[in-house]
Formats: structure tokens, C-alpha cells, sequence
């Protein structure tokens, strides 16, 4: 063993101090005495204090290609529709002068200064911008990926079939690169609920790749959706490569209606991504769980034209979630501080299990004596660790 540098002090999740060895960019040994009577005197440490040892954050749901950040604040332009909203977000797009991977950088830097090591990021895909925001996004896998790993989706913010060319472009989008097709309101945006996903899961099903689909749509409506999107899962053969994101209509269902949708979903492995927004119904995450639902939490719009708000941590938005829901108890913060963790990492591919010898050396230290403690006091001063090396401290990068 030749060790970089050893993390002393650090809290599991159950409380046992412990130490970690690390080489170079793995954990080479964890444990409470694995550093006690080594001669390790030329090797840097690090003392954790005490400071609860968690996996890194991961964002299942942002817009890098939409963010304001770097930009002089820009007064929020309301709109009462999703379609309102794309029109206002299409003004403002053709007058905004900094690039998408400045701004997209910007985003990208304060996250892993907060412990986001991975992301999925939506890129707007219509007849308008065409690749040119990929592209962008794409860039910023090279610049910024030591510091994040980047996901990409393909979405059609303006829809598929109210913008012709969008599927063809969708299909242009995977081959130059792109991960994840995306798909937006099949009834309230494109109203032809079979047309629209007959386009996007076609995309897919060409490239094998899975999907990640904005559903606004809501009631009896959305449900009818969800259940047709998991129907096509199963069919292609794409369980557990599905995404929908939002999905208020589940927050809104009759019992049996939300029975038979969540029993599809739990069928087909659709998972479901929630950030858990203002007023409206939100998916709720204790029920779907019970029903066997792969659920996360996510930031999405990040100081955009949808929202003046957000700042990128995570662990603000499962405090946010908390709040919704009614999570008090110390297990509900806990399960909640998972949503922005391991489970998005599982849900977008992301090898994921307990930090051990052989992990990747990728966690965050945080001033808290567990779970429950950290999503309630929300601390900033934690420190971040990528690659065997610290990054970021207090909320800033150091690298």
C-alpha cells in the first residue's frame, strides 16, 4: 500500500469513528484502526472531527444550457402555462450573450463546491437552437468533468409534433452524442398522447438508450400517461432506463387510479424524479415507495427563466422536500438525504454501494453527527472530496 492521504475521525451512518486510507483515487482501507501503529508519518492527513462521512450528491435533474448564473440578476418573466412559459423562455433565449458553457461552467463549479459530483443534465433540442446547445453541454464534459460527471437528455421543450423536425433532430441528438431521449406533456403540449411517444421511445428503442420525460399533464390524464409510458417500457425492453420527472398528477389521484398507476410503475421500473416545487401536488414519496416506486429528488430549474430561485445544493432541496412532505422524524430525513444520493446514483447507472475499500475515493464530509442532523441543519461548511483529493471546503472550491 502507498497511501496519498488518510481521512482520521470521520462518522459512519451508524456512528463508529473511522478512518480511510487512500490511493490515490480509491479508498484503499476503511475502518476504525486501519491507521493505528502504520508508519504513515510523510503521508498528508486529514481530520475529519468528527464530521459524518456521506456518499457525494448527485442532481438527476438540471438545465445547464437554461441557467442565468453569471448574468446580472434578470427579473423573473411569469407565465401561467408550461407553453407560456417555453414561449417567454425562447424571448429570453435570443438575448442572452453568455455562452452556455460559461454560464453552464458556473453551475457546474458551484455544485461540486457543495458535494454534486454527478449530474443529468436536459439540453433544449427544436428547430430553433437545433444541436447547438448539446454541443455546448457536450463541451462542458471536457472542461468541468474532472470535477462532475455529465449526463445528457435530449429534450424537446417546444414538443415533437407541434415543432416538426424535433424527432429527426431528437435522433441527431443521440448519434452526436447525447445519452437520454426526453420527452414533454404528450396530451398538453403535443395533444396526441400515442404520436409523441411513438416518436421519442422510436428514437430510443434505434439507439437503446432510455428516456427521461417531463410530465406535467395532470389528474386522470397524467396517470393514463404514466401508464402507457411504463407499458412501452416493458415492450422495449427498457425497465429500469425510464424516467419521469415531475409527475404532479400522482399527487392528485383517486386510490384505485393511483394504485394501478404506481403498480405499473413499480412493474416496468420507471423511476420517478421529484424537486419537489411551489404550489402544486407534488408525487408522494412515502406511498410510492411503499408500492415498490424507484423515486429521487432534484434540483432542476437553477436561477433560469422558469425560476428566480435555487442555488444548486442538494442538500437544501431535500430540506425543501422535507418541508412538503411532512418529514419530521429522524428516519424520514434520512431516507429523504438518500434521495439525492444513492438512489439517483443507482437510477442513472452509477455503480453505488457503501464506501469501502476499493470505492472510488468520492465522498463529502459533513459537520453533523448523522443523517437526520445534516438535513436539518443544512450545513455549508463541508468539504468534498473527488478523486482521492479534496476540491471544495465550506462551500467553495479549492481545486
Amino acid at each position: 500500500m502507498t497511501p496519498s492521504l488518510v481521512v482520521e475521525n470521520a462518522r459512519t451512518e451508524a456512528g463508529e469513528i473511522v478512518s480511510l486510507i487512500l490511493e490515490n483515487d480509491r479508498i484503499a482501507a476503511i475502518g476504525p484502526n486501519v491507521a493505528a501503529g502504520i508508519g504513515f508519518a510523510a503521508v498528508p492527513r486529514f481530520d475529519a472531527a468528527g464530521g459524518l462521512l456521506s456518499l457525494p450528491f448527485v442532481d438527476g435533474h438540471i438545465h445547464l444550457d437554461k441557467t442565468l448564473i453569471g448574468l446580472p440578476f434578470i427579473p423573473h418573466i411569469p407565465g401561467n402555462t408550461v407553453a407560456m412559459r417555453i414561449e417567454t423562455e425562447k424571448s429570453l433565449r435570443r438575448t442572452v450573450a453568455l455562452p452556455i458553457e460559461v454560464r453552464g461552467g458556473a453551475l457546474l463549479e458551484r455544485l461540486a463546491a457543495y458535494g454534486t459530483l454527478s449530474v443529468r443534465s436536459h439540453v433544449d433540442i427544436d428547430t430553433e437552437v437545433g444541436l447547438k446547445g448539446l454541443e455546448a453541454v457536450l463541451s462542458l464534459k471536457q472542461s468541468h468533468g474532472h470535477l462532475v460527471d455529465i449526463q445528457t437528455v435530449a429534450f424537446p421543450q417546444s414538443g415533437v409534433l407541434r415543432d416538426p423536425g424535433t424527432a429527426g433532430l431528437l435522433d441527431a441528438a443521440i448519434a452526436a452524442g447525447a445519452d437520454l431521449v426526453g420527452g414533454l406533456d404528450p396530451a398538453g403540449i403535443d395533444n396526441d398522447v400515442t404520436g409523441h411517444l411513438d416518436a421519442i421511445f422510436a428514437v430510443a428503442g434505434k439507439y437503446g438508450v432510455g428516456l427521461d420525460i417531463h410530465l406535467h399533464d395532470g389528474g386522470a390524464l397524467g396517470a393514463f400517461e404514466l401508464r402507457q409510458i411504463a407499458d412501452r417500457t416493458v415492450a422495449l425492453g427498457l425497465e429500469g432506463k425510464v424516467v419521469v420527472s415531475h409527475a404532479f398528477c400522482l399527487g392528485e389521484l383517486e386510490d384505485a387510479d393511483f394504485g394501478s398507476t404506481a403498480a405499473a410503475l413499480a412493474r416496468s421500473g420507471v423511476a420517478i424524479m421529484t424537486s419537489a416545487p411551489g404550489p402544486v401536488p407534488m408525487p408522494p414519496v412515502k406511498r410510492l415507495a411503499a408500492a415498490g416506486v424507484r423515486l429521487f429528488c432534484a434540483n432542476d430549474n437553477i436561477r433560469d427563466a422558469w425560476s428566480p430561485f435555487g442555488n444548486g445544493d442538494m442538500l437544501e432541496r431535500v430540506g425543501i422536500l422535507c418541508d412538503r412532505q411532512d418529514f419530521r422524524a429522524d428516519e424520514d430525513l434520512a431516507a429523504a438525504f438518500r434521495l439525492a444520493t444513492e438512489a439517483p446514483a443507482q437510477i442513472l447507472g452509477h455503480p453505488v454501494g457503501p464506501l469501502q475499500a476499493g470505492s472510488p475515493a468520492n465522498f463529502v464530509i459533513l459537520p453533523a453527527a448523522s443523517l437526520a442532523e445534516a438535513v436539518a441543519a443544512r450545513p455549508l461548511d463541508r468539504t468534498v472530496f473527488r478523486g482521492g483529493a479534496i476540491i471544495a471546503r465550506n462551500g467553495r472550491l479549492v481545486v
